[in-house]
């Protein structure tokens, strides 16, 4: 099974509220800004909404943060043929916000990233960000198989499982996600009449009208 694959079966089983608040079909959760402001395109009661605006107005991560939170995103779900990467659906913004909708991830995602600098001032004397790509995936390879992690590399290990979950819970709760997936959910359909044998079988048959304006056969199901 290759990553995308297992990546799509973790989305499916992650036991987290991120992954249901988030899940939409359309637009993202924050469509647009009006002076700075965020626009919801969902439904929403009024305490939900007031909580929400107001931690879409709050930032937790700084920028070094978020541009280490997109490239290890990038780097769990990378672009492909079949869709974009992780930052392209907008994932570093969903854990922006989830870490602030769930405030029992801030320590672990703070402490995680400060933890993958540190490693890499050690091998390298440079932080995440901003080694080599050679360099940043033998500090990943050294977390990301929690079986084959020494000891040492446990609270990387710790918090890479918490970063790819919520990469996949951002990624297939997007628009470029659900269609990465394949699905479509209760989307209309067109409703083709009643089977000629049924009718047949009932002596019955549509006008001409009924033909002409209400049904419309699908002549190649």
């Amino acid at each position: 099974m290759d990553r995308r694959k297992s990546l799509k079966l973790l989305a499916g089983t992650v036991a987290t509220g991120a992954f249901i608040e988030s899940c939409q079909t359309g637009k993202n959760k924050e469509a647009a800004s009006t002076n700075g402001e965020p626009v919801f395109t969902i439904d929403r009661a009024k305490e939900e909404l007031e909580r929400d605006t107001k931690l879409m107005a709050e930032k937790f991560f700084n920028a070094h943060e978020m541009a280490t939170i997109a490239i290890l995103a990038d780097i769990i779900i990378p672009k492909d043929e079949v869709s974009g990467s992780a930052t392209e659906a907008g994932v570093p913004d969903f854990i922006e916000f989830i870490v602030k909708d769930m405030p029992q991830h801030q320590v672990p995602m703070r402490g995680g990233l400060r933890w993958l600098d540190m490693q890499c001032l050690k091998r390298f004397e440079k932080a995440f960000k901003d080694c080599e790509e050679k360099q940043r995936l033998e500090i990943i390879d050294a977390i990301a198989w929690p079986n084959k992690a020494v000891p040492a590399m446990k609270q990387g290990v710790h918090f890479f499982n918490l970063m790819r979950n919520l990469t996949a819970s951002g990624f297939y709760s997007s628009a470029i996600g659900i269609k990465d997936v394949g699905y479509v959910g209760n989307s209309p359909n067109q409703w083709n009449g009643v089977p000629e044998d049924v009718l047949q079988q009932y002596n019955l048959a549509y006008t001409e009208k009924e033909l002409k304006e209400c049904i419309s056969f699908d002549k190649t199901g």
